[in-house]
């Protein structure tokens, strides 16, 4: 039997829509895997009464049958489904690198990011990596279509997740059809700075990269309080405040005296909008590990 701890992450970062990501050091899924006849499943943990326990409706079970690694798998979700956290592409990212080491299949972690993004179809309906990047790879991610490129980064962060729920398909209707010159122009100036934040280990440069007039605003609809949340954390120190993924979880990039502060702004800041909350002070860390 094998044991896999597989990273949550914040997809987008504000300006990365769809491409940018990063491993978080908490929380995780734990997962156990042992070789089998045929898959089976089976889910404990935060939100597993909502996980579908069928190899065909789990993320982990398109991994397995792409591998051609049948298994029996225990999944201890400590990453909430509908977060924003990458539930489902940590649950993925550990079957990938798990089934893969268990089989001996060879595939290098950049050929497995492909395979976990399979696996997130099972639940998104389209095979995207910018969760399941940073969940295998770890630090920092940019994902495209031609490929991942990643550097190892470590910026503290908050990631603060109230007790609502946005689902990833209203996330992705409010998206925007298009926008105008002078806001890609924005975007891209933003995007440009949070990478090179990244590559220097700068919470400054990372949080002002983290602005997005397009994709957020939309988004922050739909979150009950974020505006207040994310002025409460920037009154406290963060350098940069975003929705993570799809929501709601919200991120905020700060340096490491004033993480504890700036979790505590934000938990409060939801509860005096009758919105329970909990705060992960956590920083940008490894990928998946076998244990």
């Amino acid at each position: 039997m094998l044991i896999v701890r597989a990273p949550a992450t914040s997809a987008n970062l504000g300006s990365g829509f769809d491409v940018f990501g990063a491993a978080l050091g908490r929380p995780a899924d734990v997962v156990r895997l042992e070789r089998a006849e045929r898959t089976s499943i089976r889910v404990t943990g935060a939100g597993s009464q909502y996980i579908p326990e069928d190899p065909d409706e789990n993320t982990v079970g398109a991994v397995a049958e792409a591998l051609d690694a049948p298994a029996h798998i225990e999944i201890d979700k400590g990453v909430r489904p509908a977060s924003g956290l990458g539930s489902s592409a940590a649950s993925a990212a550990a079957a990938a690198v798990g089934l893969n080491e268990l089989y001996g299949r060879g595939y290098s972690r950049e050929e497995l990011v492909s395979i976990a993004a399979e696996g997130e179809a099972v639940v998104s309906g389209t095979a995207h990596a910018d969760n399941v990047a940073p969940s295998i790879l770890g630090g920092f991610t940019v994902a495209r279509a031609d490929g991942v490129a990643q550097v190892d980064a470590s910026i503290p962060l908050v990631a603060c997740l109230p007790e609502i729920v946005v689902s990833t398909r209203d996330a992705r209707a409010v998206v925007p059809d298009g926008m105008r010159m002078e806001q890609l122009v924005d975007v891209v100036g933003s995007a440009a700075t949070l990478a090179i934040g990244m590559a220097r280990d700068d919470p400054a440069l990372v949080g002002t990269g983290m602005a997005d007039g397009v994709v957020t605003p939309a988004r922050a609809e739909l979150i009950a309080g974020y505006d207040a949340v994310r002025e409460a954390a920037l009154e406290s120190g963060a350098t940069g405040v975003t929705i993570s993924g799809a929501g709601p979880a919200v991120i905020a990039a700060c340096r490491e005296p004033d993480r504890r502060e700036i979790a505590g702004a934000m938990v409060d800041a939801f509860e005096a909008e009758d919105v329970d909350a909990r705060a992960y002070q956590t920083r940008i860390g490894e990928g998946t590990t076998i244990h």
